[in-house]
């Protein structure tokens, strides 16, 4: 039997199978989608690859596969060779995205393993134990208070031992070499819910409109169809409820359920009110603020089926759920379902391939659809569903457009309008909040000479650079390039550098400086480098 093997490389010429021989102590491990170790060319050490075909006889001389390890499903070969078709990127990459964080590298070293602990148990029984105390077989005063304290507190760690019993680790050691104690590796799951406890929540009565939606995805569920919805609802009316219900229904089919969130600071709102309904034993969470050891345990609780409902971001469309009932895909019009790095790819377009290979419907949801998806709800290829009314029956907020053109006419240099300076100053006096957005962030967008009209650009992008005045710096936001800020102009010498536009940094300086009084706090990339501060901002 014959191999074809896809070598885990992104050179382009190497975006083609090899053959290999399949040893015959292998044949029983191998299927399309293991993974294997193969020699290569000339190189010494092995090379990383996927079966994606077996054969039969092969016309060239070919060598044998090395060693194999657990790999994917023929359905997602599959789907990385749809990927790479459709998106033009190696086959090698796209399985990639498809395999276990951590376990992407030929160097088993660096390869992110199962986070173990000893611990200690009394190996025998207590009263076994109580009857050598008694006949001076167990002497030492020590030796009977670890033996106490291992009683009352199975499943200790050594380190526990030596701080309440004031012991030494070689007292412990001997107790296991006398058979009295054993020392038992336990795997320990990293888990990012681990610190959350919410209260649990019971359905909530539907209105009219989420009634018709829910019962319209339903059937599709009975009937095992695949579909597409567009669930336009407007802010507030209830779209979250009716996936929590929908979801609640595949659960009780024995079924899982993805739901995609387009970035990281929707995931802590939306993790709290799926584990209220759901308890967290049954969520995984998956998206770039976990650590890789989050990530791989994870990815295994999802294989493993423990996990039946996974939350995150685009990535999240490959996790290795086991049979998959629905795919939810919440505030779909978001650009970041678009994977901008190699491979490039649409979750919205992957979320429909799968959703189609195993008859199971997809959601989007949103109060402000993606064009085309919404072109396609009207005509007909997407079935809308709509929630034209708030869950609560209050009524949308008011807005105003104010042109700030006239308010500079009328002699506000302010970076806030008349109407917003009052808005804001009445809610501070009714002990209300104000959210202020601004799509830019740093200080200022462009640093400009006023004599010669020369723009400080990034070297590498030829984009204008951002002023950044926390870290007193200039810094680009495509390729993250910094440097120093400019004092003289490079091309004519001149003082008469000016800095100009607005970010988030100005404004937050803008805010403190008319509202002294009042808390405030700045959230964006700068804000949020560490990890759970989307959560913590919220928070406070």
């Amino acid at each position: 039997m014959v191999a074809e093997v896809i070598i885990n490389n992104s050179a382009k010429k190497l975006n083609k199978t090899f053959d290999y021989n399949i040893p015959k102590e292998l044949e029983n491990f191998i299927y399309i989608g293991s993974k294997v170790l193969v020699p290569f060319g000339r190189l010494k050490n092995l090379e990383e690859g996927h079966i994606v075909k077996i054969k039969e006889s092969s016309e060239f001389e070919v060598k044998d596969i090395a060693k194999v390890e657990t790999g994917l499903t023929d359905t997602q070969i599959e789907l990385a060779n749809w990927i790479a078709k459709r998106y033009f990127c190696n086959v090698s990459e796209c399985i990639k995205l498809m395999q276990t964080p951590g376990t992407r590298t030929k160097n088993r070293n660096n390869r992110i393993k199962d986070k173990k602990i000893n611990l200690i148990y009394l190996k025998k029984h207590f009263d076994e134990i109580s009857f050598d105390i008694n006949n001076k077989k167990i002497k030492s005063d020590k030796h009977i208070k670890i033996l106490n304290f291992v009683k009352d507190n199975e499943g200790c760690t050594v380190s526990d031992i030596e701080t309440f019993t004031d012991c030494s680790r070689a007292i412990v050691n001997t107790l296991i070499k006398n058979g009295y104690l054993e020392l038992v590796e336990t795997k320990i799951e990293r888990n990012p819910l681990r610190s959350k406890n919410i209260e649990n929540t019971q359905n909530l009565k539907l209105t009219d409109e989420q009634e018709n939606a829910f019962n319209n995805v339903s059937r599709i569920i009975d009937k095992n169809e695949y579909k597409q919805f567009l669930l336009y609802g407007v802010t507030g009316s209830g779209k979250t409820e009716v996936y929590l219900q929908l979801i609640n229904k595949v659960i009780r089919e024995n079924k899982s359920a993805i739901v995609l969130v387009p970035e990281i600071s929707l995931t802590p709102q939306m993790l709290d009110r799926f584990i209220s309904r759901f308890g967290k034993e049954q969520i995984a969470v998956l998206h770039s603020k976990l650590s890789i050891g989050e990530r791989h345990d994870e990815w295994e609780k999802i294989k493993e089926g423990k996990a039946k409902i996974v939350i995150g971001a685009r990535s999240a469309i490959f996790a290795p759920v086991q049979n998959l009932g629905i795919i939810i895909i919440d505030e779909e019009h978001d650009s970041s379902y678009k994977s901008e790095a190699s491979p490039k790819y649409n979750a919205k377009e992957v979320a429909k391939w799968i959703a189609k290979k195993i008859n199971i419907p997809v959601i989007l949801g949103s109060a402000t659809p993606d064009i085309n998806t919404f072109y396609n709800a009207t005509n007909g290829k997407i079935t809308l569903l709509k929630l034209t009314k708030r869950a609560n029956k209050s009524n949308l907020p008011k807005v105003k457009i104010i042109d700030l053109k006239q308010e500079l006419a009328n002699g506000n240099r302010s970076m806030l309008s008349n109407d917003l300076y009052k808005a804001i100053e009445q809610n501070l006096k009714d002990k209300l909040q104000t959210i202020l957005f601004l799509n830019r962030r740093g200080y200022s967008t462009f640093i400009m000479c006023r004599n010669c009209g020369y723009t400080v650009k990034c070297k590498n992008c030829n984009i204008s650079m951002t002023y950044h005045s926390y870290e007193n710096k200039l810094k680009c936001h495509y390729c993250g390039y910094e440097e120093k800020i400019v004092k003289n102009c490079p091309e004519c010498g001149s003082d008469k550098i000016r800095y100009f536009g607005t970010g988030t940094q100005k404004l937050e300086q803008e805010i403190n400086k008319q509202f002294p009084q009042a808390k405030i706090i700045r959230m964006d990339v700068d804000t949020v480098t560490k990890k759970n501060s989307h959560e913590e901002i919220l928070n406070k």
